[in-house]
């Protein structure tokens, strides 16, 4: 099994950081391939960085698919352009946001995103009400911009860390899901501190491709991801017009 790890973003670092925490649990006999966008912004921040970021992305999905993969997974928790994806693809394209927040429905009733910039919060409440865990979920801002995970010395763990603390002691938190896939490193450390569990979107997001993939699966070809119909696109866009 191929799984593709697609970084929207332009920033390679960020995108090992992914594969990484993507090799270390995927199956035996699941190979993990990773691709960083070669076009758009080197951090997603919001809703106009993850617009500029869709083409790029996209992209990567096409050429991999092209090659042979069996599911790809938007490295980014805003689950920037997901459904572009499974209209573009044939095979499983799965968000970070949507499979952490279902793994976490399955551990605990009430649960916690900790995220990075209020901007994000805003956009994240949207989507975890658009998943159906409106009800159970609350959304937290550690103020961190996105690179600053990459630089140890900024501060960004111990404002993560105190989020989680007052979701533990104010939200009655009963898990923590790490809302940014430049967390992905953290979920190990932070659950074996705080004794709950710490869900990291990469990790849930192959464990559902694999299952997907295990049972030949894929989006749904009728109605909303129906593959787009061949058309003209114009300027910058032309390379992307759907062929059919």
């Amino acid at each position: 099994m191929r799984i593709l790890i697609v970084n929207p973003n332009t920033t390679a670092s960020m995108t090992e950081k992914a594969a990484e925490a993507a090799r270390a649990v995927a199956a035996a006999g699941t190979t993990i391939l990773a691709a960083t966008s070669r076009m758009g912004p080197a951090s997603i921040e919001g809703h106009y960085d993850g617009a500029i970021a869709v083409p790029g992305m996209l992209a990567e999905i096409r050429a991999a698919e092209a090659q042979g993969i069996d599911a790809a997974i938007i490295a980014c928790f805003d689950d920037t352009g997901l459904d572009a994806a499974r209209a573009l693809a044939s095979v499983p394209v799965l968000g970070l946001c949507q499979s952490a927040v279902t793994t976490a429905s399955f551990l605990a009733h009430r649960f916690t995103v900790v995220t990075t910039l209020e901007r994000s919060r805003v956009l994240l409440e949207d989507l975890t009400r658009h998943y159906g865990m409106g009800g159970r979920a609350k959304v937290r801002a550690a103020d961190i911009p996105v690179l600053e995970l990459e630089d140890a010395a900024s501060g960004a763990l111990d404002k993560l860390t105190a989020e989680i603390e007052a979701a533990l002691a104010e939200d009655g938190a009963e898990a923590i899901v790490l809302g940014c896939a430049g967390m992905a490193d953290l979920a190990g450390r932070l659950q074996a501190r705080y004794g709950v569990p710490v869900i990291d979107g990469v990790s849930a997001a192959v464990k559902m491709a694999e299952a997907l993939v295990s049972q030949r699966l894929t989006s749904s070809k009728r109605g909303s991801y129906a593959a787009p119909l061949p058309k003209a696109y114009a300027g910058a866009m032309a390379a992307f017009a759907p062929v059919g």
